[in-house]
This record gives C-alpha cells, sequence and structure tokens, in this order.
C-alpha cells in the first residue's frame, strides 16, 4: 500500500477528484491511502492566515513558512516519507518513469503552493523534490498534485482491472499509444482496420507497434526513441 499525504490551504478542491473512479477504488481497496492536511488548522491566529505579503514589494501573496512547518514536522513525528514534493512551475516535469517511480514508494507528502508561491525557506528545509506537470501557470498546486496521484495510484498493482492495459500506455516503453477501435466494426463509412478483426494476435501486435512508431515519429520526435516514421511509411 501506499500513503500519499496532501498539504494545502484548499483542501475541498481535492474532494471530489479523490472519490470518483480509479482513485476512489484504490483507496477502497486498501491499496492507497490519501490524506489530506488543511493548512489553516496549523495557524494560530484567529483568521487563520496561511499567506502574506512578499518582502522587497511586488504583486501576489506567499505562503507563510510557520503553518507549513507545524504541519510537515507534525506529520514527520508519525512516519518517514520518501519524498516531500512541492508542486512546482520550475520543479522536474511529471514523466511517466518518474510516476513509475513514486509508485514504488511507501510515503509520499505533496506540498500543494497556491497565490505566489511558497516561503523559499520551506523549499531550502523541508522540501525533496519539486515536480512540474507542465510549462504554464495555474492557480495552485492542488490539480497538479490530482495529476501526480492519478499517474501513480493506477501503477499500484491491482488497482486496475486490466493490469495488462499498462503495458500499452502512452509513455510507457518511449512511444505513444497506438489507435484504439471498438464496436461497431463500421460507423459511417469508416471500418475498423482488417487486421483487428482478424484473430491473429501476433500480426495485431505487429500492427500496433507500426502504428505506435508512426504515431510518435510524427507527434513526438522529442520522445527518447530509436523509432523512426519514415521507416514505417506505407502502414496504415
Amino acid at each position: 500500500m501506499i500513503r500519499i499525504d496532501v498539504v494545502t490551504g484548499f483542501p475541498r478542491l481535492l474532494e471530489s477528484p479523490l472519490n470518483e473512479s480509479m482513485i476512489r477504488r484504490a483507496r477502497e481497496s486498501g491499496k492507497a491511502l490519501i490524506v489530506t492536511h488543511d493548512l489553516r488548522d496549523y495557524t494560530e491566529d484567529r483568521h487563520k492566515t496561511i499567506d502574506d505579503v512578499p518582502f522587497g514589494g511586488g504583486a501576489g501573496m506567499v505562503l507563510k513558512p510557520e503553518p507549513v512547518f507545524r504541519c510537515i514536522e507534525h506529520l514527520q513525528t508519525e512516519r518517514q516519507y520518501d519524498e516531500i514534493v512541492y508542486l512546482s512551475a520550475d520543479g522536474e516535469t511529471l514523466t511517466q518513469s518518474m510516476a513509475t517511480g513514486l509508485s514504488l514508494k511507501t510515503n509520499l507528502l505533496l506540498l500543494c503552493g497556491h497565490y505566489k508561491g511558497i516561503d523559499e525557506r520551506i523549499r531550502e528545509r523541508l522540501v525533496t523534490r519539486e515536480i512540474s506537470i507542465g510549462d504554464y501557470v495555474l492557480t495552485g498546486g492542488e490539480l497538479p498534485a490530482l495529476v501526480v496521484i492519478d499517474a501513480v495510484v493506477r501503477l499500484i498493482p491491482g488497482v486496475l482491472h486490466d493490469g495488462e492495459s499498462l503495458l500499452s500506455d502512452s509513455f510507457q516503453d518511449g512511444l505513444l499509444g497506438a489507435p484504439s477501435y471498438t464496436r461497431p466494426a463500421s460507423f459511417r463509412g469508416i471500418d475498423v482496420p482488417a487486421v483487428l478483426l482478424s484473430g491473429n494476435h501476433k500480426e495485431i501486435d505487429t500492427w500496433r507497434r507500426q502504428q505506435q512508431r508512426l504515431r510518435t515519429g510524427r507527434r513526438r520526435r522529442d520522445l527518447n526513441s530509436d523509432n523512426d516514421a519514415e521507416n514505417d511509411h506505407g502502414q496504415t
């Protein structure tokens, strides 16, 4: 089982996604324990203040160090964390291999920034890793935390009913996924490729691999793959 603690000033942003679909099943089956912690519970003023203006001036607000330190240090008295992850625009970009590595951990803590970010002393003293989900700015780290949770939890053995489907996921082996089809076999004059109806699994596997190479070469030549769409033209 993996335990993921999420530290946030806005826990309600996480409630619905964490109680739906695959994540809900993982929690109910005991394969993942996901606990949210409200930073406002770790404040000491009557207004439950978690942010303040930045020193030196400038726009935006910054999460204060006191409630973050109190919260994380309290949690550290209860367990040792493999990683304390800050969801940050300037962190490492989340990849499938990174998600795979995180899925093998026992205890993860995800810290969600908000507003202009967090006091730098939190990053220096508490954070062990910083992760970004892309080169764009969001209001806070709650949505990125959900992305990380989803990417990690689905990799835990037994969470997906069809574990074999993980092997064909995009990025799992440096390639994008092959096209997928389902019933009906013909729809509005568009037919499913005949090979998928043949029952010949060897030919189907070969076709899917060719399609993966084609799609990756056309759309994502930056991926770490030795496959080139030019070697596969004509294979449609």
